[in-house]
Formats: C-alpha cells, sequence, structure tokens
C-alpha cells in the first residue's frame, strides 16, 4: 500500500500549526486530507497534536476502514467522511476549537464578517449547526447538511470546522474566522462599528463567483 508519506507530512504539519497558533488544545481538533475516492489521511486519537508527526497520520476508507490499524483515528472520522461524500470539491477538512470562534458557538451572537473585506472573501456566511455528542453519526449528518451550503461551521456548544479544495484553504479560513471573531468581540466591548456596504458586499462576493 502507497504510505502516501508527503501528504502525511503535510496533515501532520497542519495539526502542528493549529496547535502553535493556539488555534486548539493538545487532545482537541482533527484534519483530514482526501487523497482520492479510496485513501483519505486523518490526524489520529490520543496523540500530542502539538508535536503531530507523518507516521502517526491514519489512513482511512470512504467507508470508515482503518488502512492503519495500529493507530486510532480521531473519533470525527465520521464527520469528515460525511462531508467528503457530499461535497465532492472537497478535499480537506479541518476542525478544531479557537477560543473566540468557539464562544461565539454558545451564544445567541453571530460573528460578524461584514466589517472586513478579507473576512467576506475569505469566509462568505458561516453558519451554526445545532449540538449533538462529539463522534457521533447524528453530528456527522448535521454538520454534512451545512456543508451543502457553506465552508465554515460553527458546532453549537463544540468547536469550527472549516473545509477546502487543499489544506492551506482549510486551515486559512480557521484562521480568518477566528480573526473576524476577536474583531467582532472587540467592536462589541468598545460599542461601535462601521460594516461594509451593501455595495462593498456585492463587489466581493462578485471577486468571488
Amino acid at each position: 500500500m502507497n504510505n502516501f508519506l508527503s501528504e502525511r507530512e503535510e496533515v501532520a504539519y497542519f495539526m502542528r500549526r493549529l496547535y502553535q497558533q493556539k488555534l486548539t488544545t493538545t487532545s482537541g481538533g482533527n484534519v483530514s486530507l482526501r487523497i482520492n475516492d479510496e485513501n483519505i489521511l486523518i490526524t489520529p486519537s490520543q496523540l500530542d497534536k502539538g508535536r503531530m508527526q507523518a507516521g502517526q497520520i491514519g489512513i482511512i476508507d470512504l467507508e470508515g476502514n482503518n488502512k492503519t490499524p495500529r493507530l486510532k483515528i480521531s473519533m470525527e472520522s465520521r464527520m469528515h467522511l460525511s462531508i467528503y461524500k457530499i461535497r465532492k470539491d472537497i478535499k480537506a477538512i479541518v476542525h478544531a476549537h479557537p477560543v473566540i470562534a468557539s464562544a461565539f458557538s454558545v451564544m445567541d451572537k453571530e460573528i460578524n464578517c461584514r466589517m472586513m473585506g478579507e473576512a467576506r472573501y475569505v469566509l462568505g456566511e458561516p453558519q451554526k449547526t445545532r449540538y449533538a455528542l462529539m463522534g457521533t453519526q447524528e453530528l456527522a449528518g448535521i454538520v454534512a447538511e451545512a456543508a451543502i451550503t457553506t465552508n465554515v461551521i460553527l458546532l453549537e456548544n463544540h468547536g469550527i470546522l472549516t473545509v477546502g479544495t487543499k489544506l492551506l484553504e482549510a486551515f486559512d479560513r480557521l484562521e480568518v474566522l477566528e480573526a473576524a471573531a476577536k474583531t467582532t468581540l472587540i467592536t462589541e466591548i468598545m460599542g461601535s462599528r462601521k460594516e461594509l456596504t451593501s455595495e462593498q458586499i456585492r463587489a466581493i462576493d462578485d471577486l468571488i463567483a
């Protein structure tokens, strides 16, 4: 079997980067990469995310069969696989718990992505899903449904999930979301903000189209 060493190194790198950027905790978060319809790379459970190495990245198929049985794959593999099955364009998924953005997952407030051009361009309109227990098929189904219409999802009382056509794109979306969450929080505290106009929003959206 192809060991996909370079791709596994890339997955491990982005997991370490999440930890280094304080976007997740030692035990939290997971990253996956679709190689083809037969092989998905995904981070394991119960290993230090800040020291993740290529040899610790699991390989599974689209049905969740573990091709690296010596590794305990992420408990959220169902969630990743459900998205890959419904979004053929998606090649990478990042799930983590950035503190500020995750705080919005437990509040009846939205992260404002209409203040900064980068946030609108990179994130579009994030969606929030209802709560479901981590690692369950229920959660997988809820998140997959949301992923049909968005690339950025706030999992209620849980964390953040972003998708992309490559790992850098998925990672960037999570990092930009955390920045947008910080901007939203600061403007709420200061009691003042200036949003982009509808015309400015349309101009940004035209760039995406």
